[in-house]
């Protein structure tokens, strides 16, 4: 049975919530990111690691899938520990979190490993993840350590 790309759109914290379930062990090339300050969007390529099919059967191959990570409504955006001089710099993505500003706009914050972050400072929560193409067989999973 052929996988079902996602779709998900996030127009609330909780919905964000959702997508940083999702994308939780994407890998994403520095080179992949772009924000579109004319346009107030923020884009973002990745390849993740689609957990949703591994939780179905023990039997299951690993598999990653393109997906494109789009911000709307964005006002700026920063980031620390990452150089976009550096092209080819792999980033491990860890959570999104979002947290009301005292003007009532948004600060998203994109956490990845080695303490990489983007913060996407945004009018109002709208955000999509959205699958491209068809996913290919990984022999990683990822592991975590427990604490």
């Amino acid at each position: 049975m052929k996988a079902k790309n996602l779709k998900l759109i996030a127009r609330s914290d909780e919905d964000l919530r959702i997508i940083s379930a999702h994308l939780q062990d994407s890998i994403a090339s520095t080179r992949n990111i772009a924000s579109l300050k004319k346009n107030k969007i923020f884009l973002m390529q990745l390849n993740r690691f689609m957990w949703e099919d591994v939780e179905k059967g023990v039997f299951r191959k690993n598999k990653r899938i393109r997906t494109i990570l789009k911000f709307d409504n964005v006002l700026k955006v920063s980031s620390k520990n990452i150089s976009q001089n550096n092209k080819d710099k792999f980033l491990d993505f860890l959570a999104v979190e979002s947290k009301q500003m005292p003007d009532d706009n948004y600060e998203l914050k994109l956490t990845f490993s080695g303490d990489s972050i983007i913060k996407v400072l945004v009018e109002v929560i709208e955000a999509t993840l959205d699958d491209q193409g068809e996913p290919w067989d990984t022999k990683n999973k990822p592991k975590h350590k427990v604490l």
